[in-house]
């Protein structure tokens, strides 16, 4: 969670000198890379025995259009359009989607305290960006709802690759939805990429370049799938409430983002309202147990 708050002022500030598409062009073409190197280091010999079996490819494509190529394209896009703080409190709504997800597949039962936390936390969210939308549906206002669309699609693709890394183990399940949507992102935004003046950048960006895309979104995922295949979602989810904090301290230290009382107040009711729901389950399955399979 320290890397990935850390992360939210980074992109912001590659962002505002390169643009999404070369960003997400980049990205796409280090990560496959370095998670082809990481398979041939640990498997060596044994690398064809990774490659998944004929029943679980569908569900390895599905994941990787929405985890890699449906939902980092929303959430740069939300980015570019609003603030670090913004962005962190905006996709910390992802344990709600991940409750509705659930009780939508029958593998989760919704009880009053979820619900009452949910519309809680929904009413955070529109104190929070109150301001925004008093000024009219435009720039950091329609990015924080590209946003939710984002927070939405982590949750789905959360809930869809759990039976894979359960089987397969979170570098091969990273590494082959990778491998499965790069190509496609790669083509579409190599455009912008060679329109982007990279060699004028300043170091800055190059470490958050370098920070985004080792960092955060190939290491930062790696560990993210093994604590979830480890502890089960129940358990991992709620450490996502400390990302908001931590990219809201760093943007104020770094980008001089600013915060008044009713933005206070509306992401302290968010939280809540998201932990209520979270926690208003009751005491999280042991083990095993609270690793349904959404397939």
């Amino acid at each position: 969670m320290f890397v990935w708050g850390v992360n939210f002022a980074f992109t912001k500030h590659v962002l505002d000198h390169v643009g999404v598409g070369a960003f997400v062009f980049i990205r796409f073409t280090l990560l496959p890379l370095l998670a082809a190197a990481l398979l041939v280091v640990i498997f060596r010999s044994k690398i064809g025995a990774t490659w998944p079996r004929r029943e679980d490819l569908p569900r390895f494509v599905l994941c990787g259009i929405v985890g890699h190529a449906l939902h980092i394209s929303v959430v740069m896009n939300g980015m570019n359009l609003s603030t670090p703080f913004s962005s962190s409190l905006v996709l910390t709504s992802g344990p709600l989607f991940t409750l509705g997800i659930l009780a939508a597949l029958g593998a989760e039962r919704l009880r009053a305290r979820q619900v009452a936390g949910t519309l809680i936390a929904c009413a955070g969210i529109v104190v929070f960006l109150s301001d925004k939308f008093a000024r009219g549906l435009s720039g950091a206002g329609a990015g924080d709802l590209l946003l939710l669309v984002a927070a939405f699609l982590f949750a789905l693709y959360t809930v869809l690759v759990q039976p894979l890394a359960k089987r397969y183990g979170p570098l091969i399940v990273l590494s082959y939805t990778l491998f499965f949507s790069a190509p496609f992102i790669v083509v579409f935004t190599f455009h912008s990429f060679a329109e982007a003046r990279m060699a004028a950048l300043p170091a800055s960006v190059w470490i958050g370049i370098v920070w985004g895309v080792i960092g955060a979104n190939f290491f930062g995922w790696l560990m993210w799938t093994w604590v979830n295949s480890v502890r089960g979602i129940a358990r991992s989810a709620p450490f996502a409430y400390l990302t908001p904090p931590i990219a809201g301290l760093v943007a104020w230290l770094t980008l001089g983002e600013t915060f008044t009382w009713l933005k206070i107040t509306g992401a302290a009711v968010t939280m809540g309202g998201i932990a209520w729901a979270q926690f208003g389950g009751g005491k999280p399955p042991s083990k095993e147990a609270g690793q349904p399979d959404a397939g």
